[in-house]
This record gives C-alpha cells, sequence and structure tokens, in this order.
C-alpha cells in the first residue's frame, strides 16, 4: 500500500510538472527566429548599390556590400568559374555571421574600416559597431566613413549576431547552380533576389566607369578578350549570357528548394515605381516597409543628381538617369549590344532598337514592353 501511495503522489507532480510550468520554460518557445538571409545577386552598374541601399537601410537588416570583392583582389590570377567556390564558401559564412573567413583575404591587423564599402552598410554604422548614430536613423555613407572608421574588426561579426536579416549584394555569381547547396543548407534560410538592368544602360555606365572595372573585367572574361575595340562587348556578352543561365534556373523548370525563393526584379521598374517594387522586395524578405523607409526611397529616387560616380548612390532623378543611354551612346554601339545581349533581352523584356530614331524617341512602355518581374 506504501508503494501505491508513493506511485500515486509521482504521477500527481508529473501531472502538475508538465501542465501547470511556466510556458517560459519550455525550450522551443524560447527559441529565436531563424534568420532571413538575402542575396541581392546583380551585375556591376545595374543598379544594385541602391538596391542594396533599400535592404541597408532597414533597422532589422544587416547588410554588407560585395564581401567577395576580397577573394577576387586576393585571387586575381584565376578566372570568375574557379573562384565561384570561394566566393560561395565566404557569403556562406557571412550569412552565419562567422566573420573570421576574411582572415584568409585581409591582414591580421585588420579593422572594420578595411572592409570594402562598409560604410555603406547602416548596421556597421550603428550599434553596437558605432555609437555616433541610433539603429532607426537614415545614415549617409559620407557621414559614417566620417565617424565610425575607427572601431575593430571584431564589430562587424558582434554586430551581425543582433539582426533577424542579413543581406549581400554580390555581383560575382554567373550560374545561380552554384548556389543550391547554400539553398539546401539547414542552416540558411536563403531568398534570392535576382537583379538586372537593360544591358545598353549598363554598357553606357561601364563605360564610364571602365578603369575601376579593369580588374574584374580581367577576371571574367580574361585580360586579352578585354583589349581592342570588341573588348567591352566581350565582357557584356559573358554578364548577359549569366543573367539568361540564372533566370532559367530560378524560374523554368525549378528544382523545389527554389519555390518561392527567387524573385526577378528588373532595375527599370524600380526607378518607374520605386515604392511598389521596394515593398514587393520586402514583403519577399519578410520585411515591413515602414514610413520612414518609404519617405527616404521616394526622396532619394526623385532627386536632381545624375549618378556619375561608381556606388554613388545619392539622390537622384532615377528614372532619367536609367535611361541616359538613349541620348548618350552612338547607335553604331547600340547595335553591338544588342547582338551580343539579343537572347537576355528578349528573355527579360527589353525590347531592340532598329534606328536612331527609335533609340531616342521610342516609349519607356514600348522599350519596356515585358514586365518580367511580375
Amino acid at each position: 500500500s506504501r508503494r501505491v501511495q508513493v506511485l500515486l503522489i509521482l504521477v500527481v507532480l508529473s501531472f502538475f510538472l508538465i501542465h501547470f510550468l511556466p510556458c517560459s520554460n519550455n525550450p522551443h518557445t524560447e527559441e529565436k527566429p531563424s534568420p532571413v538571409h538575402i542575396l541581392i545577386l546583380s551585375s556591376w552598374r545595374s543598379g544594385s548599390s541602391f538596391t542594396g541601399q533599400i535592404f541597408s537601410q532597414h533597422p532589422s537588416v544587416f547588410y554588407l556590400m560585395e564581401p567577395a570583392w576580397h577573394v577576387w583582389v586576393k585571387m586575381y590570377q584565376n578566372s570568375a568559374k574557379v573562384l565561384h567556390m570561394a566566393v560561395r564558401d565566404l557569403v556562406r559564412s557571412v550569412f552565419l555571421c562567422d566573420m573570421s573567413v576574411f582572415d584568409a583575404y585581409m591582414s591580421s591587423q585588420k579593422k572594420k574600416s578595411d572592409l570594402f564599402q562598409w560604410e555603406t552598410s547602416r548596421a556597421l554604422c550603428s550599434p553596437p559597431a558605432c555609437d555616433s548614430f541610433s539603429r532607426s536613423d537614415i545614415i549617409t555613407a559620407g557621414n559614417c566613413k566620417t565617424i565610425c572608421g575607427k572601431y575593430p574588426f571584431s564589430k562587424v561579426e558582434e554586430a551581425c549576431k543582433t539582426y533577424s536579416h542579413v543581406a549581400i549584394k554580390e555581383v560575382r555569381f554567373f550560374d545561380l547552380k552554384v548556389l543550391y547547396p547554400l539553398l539546401t543548407d539547414p542552416s540558411l534560410n536563403l531568398r534570392i533576389i535576382h537583379l538586372v538592368r537593360d544591358p545598353r544602360a549598363v554598357f553606357r555606365s561601364r563605360e564610364n566607369t571602365m578603369a575601376d572595372l579593369k580588374r574584374d573585367s580581367n577576371i571574367v572574361v580574361g585580360s586579352q578578350k578585354t583589349k581592342g575595340e570588341m573588348g567591352p562587348y566581350n565582357t557584356m556578352q559573358v554578364i548577359c549570357k549569366s543573367h539568361v543561365e540564372i533566370y532559367k534556373a530560378g524560374s523554368q523548370a525549378i528544382p523545389s528548394f527554389l519555390k518561392d525563393r527567387y524573385l526577378l526584379v528588373r532595375y527599370e521598374d524600380i526607378v518607374r515605381d520605386p515604392l511598389a517594387r521596394a515593398a514587393q522586395m520586402y514583403r519577399f524578405a519578410e520585411l515591413h516597409f515602414t514610413p520612414e523607409l518609404q519617405k527616404w526611397v521616394h526622396n532619394i529616387t526623385h532627386g536632381k543628381g545624375h549618378g556619375a560616380q561608381a556606388f554613388d548612390i545619392g539622390s537622384r532623378d532615377a528614372l532619367r538617369v536609367s535611361q541616359a543611354w538613349r541620348k548618350t551612346v552612338p547607335f553604331q554601339k547600340i547595335e553591338k549590344v544588342q547582338k551580343v545581349c539579343k537572347d537576355a533581352m528578349d528573355l527579360l523584356g527589353y525590347r531592340l532598337v532598329e534606328s536612331e530614331e527609335e533609340q531616342k524617341n521610342m516609349s519607356l512602355d514600348l522599350l519596356l514592353a515585358q514586365n518580367s518581374s511580375e
């Protein structure tokens, strides 16, 4: 009888422990939501710096701009294809906030300010990476660079771990299949925004920043193919072909792990309706579009600037700048770009022009006949 009493007491105690202990003691309720990882996949001079800022300025996002720049600088003798694996491994480590990956590419005495374009990251310009601004501030790169450069590199990893979203803008992937291991990695929750731009506008912008892009172009096509009259067109051909392959892999007969994780966005659609496209990208990334950010997106796309400098992301008349190629690039060059990029233009919805008159006078609605980002 005593044994029966003890057993009954144990049963009653077990019942109370299971059903009446506070929920906070349940380890499953204490787990933080898994971070969301966003890769803005694009190419040089395609509006990716501005698109990156749409994410960087969000108070829930830790953002880095082109961290794989360090890989290409250190291993510039190799081709883009050979470097794909190293770039992918670095991107994965950054998504997981493991910044020790930079040890292979940077000095052991590195500071936060040694990171490529660090000042374009609002997260690296606010606590805990810098105490001079609030995390909710809209912070310009110029203001950040002046004040926040003295902090140690360890602050990069410390800051990253405090955010619910990690976003990376990268221009050094030319094949979506290279990213499949990241998309199937259980430690990542990856969304890919594939940003494209009219190749004729890209060509015009590349001509204006050729010196800045020389090393990258050599890695993309090889130094011999960048020389001579056809050099710029050879590079454009590789870039356009990569967009075709990425788009096909992301939207046609896609594997199950890519479902709802790939979004094509055309830069021209962003500048035609910035608020709608920013809202679309935020929904895709599970981010709230705050009134402050809506105001910032409107203001930065409706300024008077010309966007002439590489990586310049100041206020500008974004729609006018996006169409500057129509009045500044000779039609003979436009024909050559259209020839090497025809497949990409057809697939992504950029109409070819057949004369100088069409180049200058065709309406934007006709020029962008097919809205591929819907």
